[in-house]
């Protein structure tokens, strides 16, 4: 694996063969089109070019005739993505991008507000609530019974919406409303029913944000006690934290503990 990306770093180490793979990335070439695309290289140095590429799996030949077709293989790049840009961060990568993007685009004034108003930060937000009800009773109506009690929208003022949450691996908390609009409040990574569950979700933050959250639930004679943890970093007001702590005690400590002890 490790002489693989030796040889995938190799091919990607030059501009002219990143460049022909942009190039590829449109539609197959003939060495002889490649060759057109770079009138100051010589055709022998784009052969040269295709072979390195070859070598590192970037590329395909088909041989038609006397010509040679060129396509783009992605796998090696796609795995390369999965070792270091896992399914669960490349949203977050995403939003950097973006934002960076935005920043060049903008210039000097943008990147002065943007210091000003939104900084690198991290928070912490540990609750726990005592809830009169079994273990499972409080994971159902943490999962599938969530539209029930959870109090807080995205949707436009005045659309109703409706919660759906799917408590297995890869499952999602999504509000929505309308014909084909949304949010995702969660996404689910890791499931131990009924004692712990597991999410990402930017919880009404938005922007360059990398945001999970945890509930844990634990039995103490007959009754739960049901621990939150929520951890955020990225480019976050100075309010959020206190906004989602407020906003947790009063979903958990209130909503959620009324909701099951009323429906015991």
């Amino acid at each position: 694996m490790e002489d693989e990306l030796s040889t995938l770093f190799k091919a990607l180490g030059h501009p002219i063969r990143r460049r022909i793979l942009d190039i590829l990335k449109d539609s197959p070439k003939t060495t002889g089109e490649l060759d057109d695309y770079f009138p100051e290289v010589t055709r022998y140095a784009i052969m040269k070019h295709l072979s390195l590429l070859e070598e590192g799996n970037l590329i395909v030949v088909r041989r038609e005739g006397k010509y040679r077709r060129n396509f783009l293989n992605a796998v090696p790049l796609q795995r390369m993505h999965n070792r270091w840009i896992g399914k669960y961060m490349e949203s977050t990568a995403n939003s950097l991008l973006n934002l960076q993007a935005v920043v060049e685009n903008k210039g000097g004034d943008f990147k002065m507000k943007a210091t000003e108003q939104n900084t690198s930060r991290v928070f912490k937000i540990e609750q726990e609530v005592l809830i009169n009800a079994p273990r499972e009773q409080v994971f159902q109506a943490l999962t599938e019974q969530a539209g029930d009690w959870w109090e807080f929208r995205l949707a436009p003022k005045g659309e109703s919406s409706l919660f759906t949450f799917s408590p297995v691996p890869g499952g999602q908390f999504i509000e929505k409303w309308g014909e084909n609009q949304g949010a995702v409040w969660g996404n689910v990574y890791y499931v131990n029913a009924p004692e712990e569950i597991r999410l990402h979700g930017h919880l009404g933050m938005q922007g360059a944000v990398n945001s999970s959250y945890t509930y844990r639930l634990i039995e103490k004679e007959g009754s739960t006690l049901l621990q939150l943890s929520h951890h955020a970093s990225g480019i976050i007001r100075e309010n959020w934290e206190q906004e989602h702590s407020e906003g947790w005690k009063y979903l958990l400590g209130t909503l959620l503990k009324n909701y099951v002890e009323q429906n015991q």
